[in-house]
């Protein structure tokens, strides 16, 4: 008798030859599981990419940024510093980098021939040569506004101000107007994910617009760079340093900081879905054992046949367990497919790191089959049960 017993790998041919011979109900069937599946190794590996990206972003920026800028008054106005604001700052001993921007109300246009209107929503912004050092910024296009440079007519562009422009490079000398005045674009700024308002406008240096426009107020934001093992105590004092008899109108913040709390508010929608994701599986493994059951009473004479040949109720039993098996491993594989191509579209068209861990993939695909066993355990117990004449009978 036990010569007769099949062995464990012919149990399995024979698991996949059930499911060969019903490929519509299979197919249809392993959906749920790849669905489920699908989306959360999609969840996970766009959460694991954000991550990633979060981190190169990080490295490169640093967490030892700091800035620092009035707060708003009551009506909205936003309040000044006192003079010899950048003097203040340098003199606190871990600050190693300091530059500073001022906020005007210049209008910038394309042309002469387009409206105030169409011109607003564009900052021009005053700076200084040190302002992409400090920062962590690049240059997609040109140079920065150098010392040399900073008394000229001369700007830079955020990334949505080229945008807005239509200033996609500078293979040929492109002005603008900045109120009536020309100004020549000498390079256009990568996208500063931390710093959208600096995206959204033009730079000019203090020299121009002392000359041009006579502006020559004090900062209105100051971007510094601290010892990375002092960097708590900068934040704690800056405030005073800046404006000793109002440091409560003066709002410190690191940029660090906002890429992290977004970070964390990812990391909730990601569990969110998960969850969704889950519940995907869990029909799924619904729909293979109520598939499984419906299989073993149509193939009740089949069981009875093997029954009566010498089939054992254990080689059964592991026979529909490993159908239920086989079924869920095909959606789940699939699934992972699907839920990688997806997790590249997505990194592809937000630019960002593409990023799944080993263990995911892993996981997810012993996670699906984990489910078709336990989604197999009471119809293959069924199917054991059936007695070879009872199969017979009509």
């Amino acid at each position: 008798m036990s010569k007769n017993k099949l062995r464990t790998r012919d149990l399995f041919f024979v698991a996949v030859y059930g499911v060969k011979a019903r490929k519509g109900r299979a197919a249809l069937t392993s959906i749920g599981i790849g669905i489920g599946i699908a989306a959360i190794v999609a969840v996970s590996g766009i959460a694991a990419s954000g991550s990633a990206d979060l981190l190169s972003t990080l490295e490169s920026l640093g967490t030892n940024l700091v800035k620092a800028s009035p707060q708003a008054g009551f009506f909205g106005t936003q309040e000044e510093l006192p003079e010899g604001v950048i003097g203040m700052v340098e003199r606190i001993g871990p600050v190693e980098e300091v530059t500073s921007t001022t906020q005007t109300d210049l209008l910038v246009r394309r042309s002469n021939f387009i409206s105030e209107f169409e011109g607003g929503g564009i900052s021009t912004i005053v700076t200084s040569s040190e302002l992409l050092n400090v920062i962590g910024g690049k240059l997609s296009e040109g140079r920065f506004i150098t010392e040399g440079l900073a008394d000229l007519p001369v700007t830079v562009l955020g990334s949505v101000t080229a945008k807005r422009l239509g200033i996609t490079n500078l293979s040929k000398p492109t002005k603008i107007l900045i109120d009536d005045e020309w100004f020549g674009v000498i390079g256009i700024v990568e996208e500063l994910k931390i710093h959208p308002d600096l995206d959204r406008s033009v730079f000019i240096g203090y020299g121009a617009a002392k000359k041009l426009f006579d502006i020559n107020k004090e900062p209105t934001t100051i971007y510094l760079r601290a010892n990375p093992t002092f960097i708590e105590d900068v934040v704690e004092v800056i405030a005073p340093s800046m404006n000793p008899e109002n440091p409560d109108q003066v709002e410190v913040s690191r940029p660090s900081d906002a890429l992290e709390a977004q970070q964390a508010v990812e990391a909730s929608f990601t569990n969110l879905l998960l969850g969704l994701g889950s519940v995907a599986l869990l029909v799924g493994g619904v729909a293979i054992a109520n598939v499984m059951v419906m299989s073993v009473l149509e193939r009740r004479m089949e069981i009875g046949v093997r029954r009566s040949i010498g089939a054992t109720r254990r080689e059964i039993r592991y026979q529909f367990l490993l159908e239920s098996v086989v079924l869920s491993g095909i959606g789940g594989l699939v699934g992972v497919m699907l839920g990688s191509l997806i997790t590249l579209a997505y990194t592809n068209y937000t630019n960002i790191v593409f990023s799944i861990p080993v263990w995911q993939i892993l996981g997810a695909v012993v996670l699906a089959l984990l489910i078709g066993a336990i989604s197999g355990v009471y119809p293959a117990i069924k199917a054991s049960k059936i007695q070879p004449a009872e199969a017979v009978r009509k």
